[in-house]
């Protein structure tokens, strides 16, 4: 059993177990996640595609981790100018572990 959730912008397949890392929800660590906004439910060879989301269906999870990613620079600069900028990025997650689908 597999769901498509959308959070974040972003849209995600998911398992029962999976452990996934998405845009930073509020929240601490160990507290429970429920999805709403499910795009498509496949069970046991039965897909439900929602127009645009599936009606009663959910995916719970649990929150593991709230983090930062690796840092990444954004250079600019103009030839023959005198004009550099640099600047640095870390894109803060929450990483989260897939429990129960409910469709």
């Amino acid at each position: 059993m597999y769901a498509v959730v959308e959070t974040g912008g972003k849209q995600y397949r998911v398992q029962e177990g999976d452990v996934i890392f998405v845009e930073k929800l509020n929240g601490s660590e160990g507290d429970d996640v429920k999805f709403d906004k499910v795009l498509l439910v496949s069970e046991e060879g039965d897909i439900k595609v929602g127009s645009p989301y599936v009606e009663g269906a959910s995916v719970e999870g649990k929150i593991l981790e709230q983090g930062k990613a690796r840092k990444i620079i954004v250079f600019k600069y103009k030839p023959k100018k005198g004009y550099r900028k640099k600047q640095g990025h870390r894109q803060p997650y929450t990483k989260i572990q897939i429990e129960k689908i409910t469709g």
